[in-house]
Order: C-alpha cells, then structure tokens, then sequence
C-alpha cells in the first residue's frame, strides 16, 4: 500500500536522523520505500536548495517563498507522486508545512495565500502523516550550528525570534490537523523517538 510520511520541525530537531531511520526500518521490514527530501531532492532543482541555504544569497522574501514552491511542484510531480502511484512508501524530509510555518509564520506571508499557492503547487498532495519533532530552539539551533559549523546555514543564522515563530507555526498547524501531525517530544533519546515513530507509522498500516 502506498503511504506518505513527512517528518518537520526547527532546524536541529533531529528530523533527517528519524527520516532515514524509518525508510531503513520499513525496507527491513519488506516495503518498497522512498526517502527523499526538501528543497532540492531533484535533479533539475538541486541548485535551489544552494541558492536557499548560502549565507551569501540577497534572496527578497518573495524570491525565497517562490524558490520553495518551484521545487515542490517539481519534487511532486517527477518524484512523490509516481512512487505513491507505484503503491510505494514515500518518507519526506521537510514538505509543505515547512512553507506555512517558515514562510508563513517565520517570513510574514499571508497563510491563506501561502496555502491556496500551496494546493497548487503540490497538486493537493497531502501527507497521511507527518511527525513534528517539537525542540527547544536553543538546543536545536545549538546542534544545527554544531553540525555545520560557525554561524550555520542562512535559515539557522536567523535571529531567534524568527525560529520562535516557526516553532509557534508547526504548534499551530498540529492544533488544526491533530489526526495528520503527531507532535514528539524533541527531548527524547534518539531511540525513544524512533519507538514512537514505529507505533505511529505501524498503526497507519494496520
């Protein structure tokens, strides 16, 4: 059966490391799956996740939003959704969420026009599940920084207020789809969270 499974949160909230340990657990355990992940999982858009990251880029806001939308609709078009159409799992790293809470939440954007954009750039293709790793912005931004080195990339050298915002937003969005988004406890032990994970996926496919 085809499920799609996307997994958000801050920066450093331990998403990618439960992501590939998921789509391992799932081959292991017979599926066909997809791990894939956003921006820039394409090769026609891998340049987009470059431009969005480096410090370096005088991206207006609008630019960056638009960035974003480009790359799902590409991502969407020549990669989820063939796999969910094969009968595969597809396991996300980042999707639309991220544009609310980021682009909505963090930048300012109107949510309903960021959400109407959205619908259509994604072609309605909505998860069945998405795990929000909920950390606390100070040890998040702590071990993204750690991990890359210096100030971060040009998301995680935002000031503070901006990733509470964000946080604010994937509260919010958990809020209004509760049977979607399953909130975890960022504080946990990698193995706790990954134990969660399991029941949450194994009860969608009961």
């Amino acid at each position: 059966m085809s499920l799609f499974i996307t997994f958000e949160g801050i920066e450093g909230c331990g998403k990618s490391t439960q992501a590939a340990l998921l789509a391992e657990h799932l081959r292991n355990e017979g599926h066909c799956v997809l791990l894939t992940h956003e921006p820039g999982d394409t090769p026609a858009t891998a340049w987009i996740r470059t431009l969005l990251a480096d410090p370096a880029s005088d991206l207006d806001d609008r630019a960056e939003l638009l960035l974003f939308l480009a790359d799902r609709a590409q991502h969407v078009t020549t990669i989820i959704r063939p796999a969910l159409e094969r009968g595969e799992i597809v396991v996300c790293d980042r999707y639309s969420d991220s544009t609310i809470a980021y682009q909505g939440f963090g930048r300012g954007h109107d949510l309903k026009m960021l959400e109407s954009l959205d619908r259509w750039a994604s072609q309605a293709t909505v998860p069945d599940l998405t795990m929000w790793i909920d950390t606390d912005i100070e040890t998040g931004l702590a071990r993204a920084r750690r991990r890359r080195g210096g100030d971060g990339d040009r998301f995680e050298a935002q000031p503070e207020a901006f990733h509470k915002r964000i946080r604010n937003g994937f509260a919010a969005l958990q809020s209004r789809f509760p049977e979607r988004i399953q909130r975890l406890d960022g504080g946990a032990s990698v193995e706790e969270t990954f134990t969660r994970v399991k029941d949450l996926v194994q009860s969608r496919l009961s």
